[in-house]
């Protein structure tokens, strides 16, 4: 089974990376796939673990669209970036793993 989260925040492959891999870090999905663009996360899981996905995508700084608001939407904002930036690095490690450096 599979089912989408809207969420806020995603600017880059960096993020989309974050989130992948914290989902299925956590095992609350099989399979992951982020559309940056629309700002999506397609889970395919347990759709029994929505909410506990939506939970990690919002500790991450990926809150559901629609959950928060002000000085919570600015908290997520900040927490993304560092998220982001954590993707970035897990991504650049993996490609210079992967060409031998």
């Amino acid at each position: 089974m599979s089912y989408t989260i809207a969420v806020e925040n995603i600017k880059c492959g960096g993020c989309a990376n974050s989130i992948r891999s914290k989902l299925l870090e956590k095992a609350l999905a099989r399979a992951v796939d982020v559309d940056i663009e629309h700002g999506e996360v397609h889970v395919d899981g347990n759709p029994e673990w929505r909410e506990q996905a939506v939970s990690a995508l919002a500790k991450m700084g990926y809150p559901e669209v629609g959950s928060v608001e002000g000085v919570k939407a600015a908290a997520a904002r900040a927490k993304s970036f560092v998220s982001c930036a954590i993707g970035r690095i897990d991504n650049a490690v993996h490609d210079k793993a992967a060409d031998g450096k």
